[in-house]
C-alpha cells in the first residue's frame, strides 16, 4: 500500500499554518485516485515563539512534532523525515507559498519510477515568485545543471516528493535553509532519477524570513561544495585549465614579441608577464590537485560516482596517467633552455637577450616538478584504492 507522508516545518508561522495543514488533508481523496491510499502529516514546530504549534495541535488529522529550541529548517525537515511511516515522502513549506493540491502530481511520478520529484516554480505558469528569488534560482539552477550534468530549473524548491529508501543516499543534509540545494546537488551525483513537475508559486503568508544576501551566498557555497565532495576535478580543472590557457596566450605573445625583435617590456608587458607565471603554476596545481582529490573521493565512495572534467575521461589512459612523461619532458626542456641560457651568459651574450629564456626555463622546471610529484602522489593514492578493493573483495569472497 502507498502511504504519502508530508512533512511541513513551522517556525513561528501561525498565520498560516492552518490553513496549509487542511489544505494538504484536502488533498487525500485526489492521492487515492491514483494510487496512494494513505496520507500523513507531521508539521514539525520548530521552537515557535508564537501560537504555531498550538494552532497546529488543534488539526485533526496533524501530527505535532516540536523542536524545544529553533534548530533551523533543515532540521525540522529530519526530525519529520525520521519519524515519517510512508513509503514516500514530501514535504512543502507553511507560508503557503506551494501548492498542496499538486501533490498528486509529485507522488505520480514517483510511482512511475522517480527517486525525486521536485517542484519548479520556474516552470509554473502562475509564478508570484518575487523577481530577486527568480533571477537567485535561475542562477543556481545552472549552476548545478552545469556541474550535475543535467537540466534542472529549480535546485531550492521547498516542495517535493522522494522515495524513503532515497534518504540514505543524500545524506547527510544541512540542518538549515540550504537543505534544499545540498538535495539537489547529492541526488544529481548519486545518479538519482529526477523529475520536475511544473507548480504555480503564490506570495507568502506573514514576513519572508530569506535573507537575499545571506542565504544566497550560504546556497552557492553549499552546490560547491557539495560538488567538490563528489568530482572535484569537475570544478577546480575548469578553473585550472583556465589559468593554464592564460598563460598559454600570454606566452605566445611575448614570444611573438621576441621573435619580432622586442626585447624590452612596459609597465603592461610586467603585469601580463607576472599574470602568466601566476596563472600558469597556479593552474597546474589547481587543475592537478582537482585530479588528486578524485582519487581521495574515490577512496571513500563503496560505489562508481561520476567524474571527470567532463563527467566521464575523454583520455584512454587518463591525463594524469600520462603526467610522468609530460612532467619529465617539461623538465628536460627547461634543463636545456636554462643550460644553453647561462652559456650564452658566459659568453657575453647581454641579459636583455636572454632574460625571458631564463625565466621561461625556470617555469618549466617548476611545472615539471609539479606534474612529477602529482603523478607519484596519484599512483600511490592509486594503489591504496586497489588495495581496498581487493580486501573488500576477499573479505566478501568475491
Amino acid at each position: 500500500m502507498e502511504t504519502l507522508s508530508v512533512v511541513i516545518p513551522a517556525y513561528n508561522e501561525e498565520d498560516g499554518i492552518e490553513e496549509i495543514a487542511r489544505r494538504v488533508l484536502a488533498v487525500e481523496p485526489d492521492l487515492k485516485d491514483v494510487g496512494v491510499e494513505k496520507l500523513e502529516l507531521l508539521v514539525v514546530d520548530d521552537g515557535s515563539s508564537d501560537a504555531t504549534a498550538l494552532i497546529a495541535e488543534g488539526i485533526d488529522g496533524v501530527t505535532l512534532i516540536k523542536h524545544e529550541v529553533n534548530r533551523g529548517y533543515g532540521a525540522a525537515l529530519k526530525t519529520g523525515f525520521s519519524q515519517a511511516s510512508g513509503n514516500l515522502v514530501g514535504f512543502l513549506d507553511a507560508d503557503g507559498t506551494y501548492p498542496p493540491e499538486y501533490f498528486p502530481k509529485l507522488c505520480t511520478e514517483a510511482m512511475n519510477g522517480a527517486d525525486l520529484v521536485i517542484g519548479s516554480r520556474m516552470q509554473g505558469a502562475d509564478s508570484q515568485m518575487p523577481m530577486t528569488r527568480r533571477i537567485g534560482n535561475f542562477f543556481f539552477a545552472n549552476l548545478l545543471s552545469l556541474i550535475g550534468r543535467q537540466r534542472v530549473t529549480d535546485s531550492a524548491s521547498g516542495m517535493r516528493v522522494f522515495k524513503r529508501d532515497v534518504l540514505e543516499e543524500i545524506y547527510p543534509l544541512p540542518d538549515g535553509l540550504n537543505l534544499t540545494p545540498v538535495m539537489s546537488t547529492r541526488a544529481l551525483h548519486e545518479g538519482l532519477q529526477i523529475v520536475e513537475v511544473p507548480i504555480p508559486y503564490s506570495e507568502r503568508v506573514g514576513r519572508s524570513k530569506l535573507s537575499v544576501v545571506h542565504d544566497g551566498s550560504l546556497f552557492l557555497r553549499s552546490i560547491i561544495w557539495t560538488a567538490l565532495s563528489y568530482n572535484p576535478v569537475r570544478i577546480l580543472g575548469v578553473f585550472g585549465a583556465l589559468g593554464i590557457l592564460v598563460a598559454g596566450l600570454v606566452g605566445a605573445g611575448i614570444l611573438y614579441a621576441r621573435l619580432q625583435g622586442i626585447t624590452s617590456i612596459g609597465p603592461w608587458g610586467v603585469a601580463a608577464l607576472f599574470a602568466a607565471l601566476v596563472s600558469g603554476v597556479g593552474g597546474l596545481s589547481v587543475f592537478s590537485l582537482g585530479i588528486l582529490f578524485n582519487y581521495l573521493v574515490s577512496l571513500f565512495y563503496d560505489k562508481p560516482i561520476r567524474q571527470g572534467l567532463f563527467g566521464q575521461p575523454i583520455f584512454e589512459p587518463s591525463l594524469d596517467r600520462h603526467f610522468w612523461w609530460m612532467g619529465s619532458l617539461v623538465l628536460l626542456v627547461g634543463f636545456v633552455v636554462a643550460g644553453v641560457s647561462l652559456g650564452l651568459g658566459l659568453r657575453g651574450w647581454e641579459v636583455e637577450r636572454l632574460w625571458l629564456y631564463l625565466l621561461g626555463s625556470a617555469m618549466f622546471i617548476i611545472l615539471g616538478m609539479q606534474l612529477l610529484i602529482f603523478w607519484i602522489l596519484m599512483r600511490v593514492l592509486e594503489e591504496l584504492s586497489q588495495r581496498k578493493i581487493l580486501t573488500q573483495n576477499d573479505m566478501f569472497g568475491v
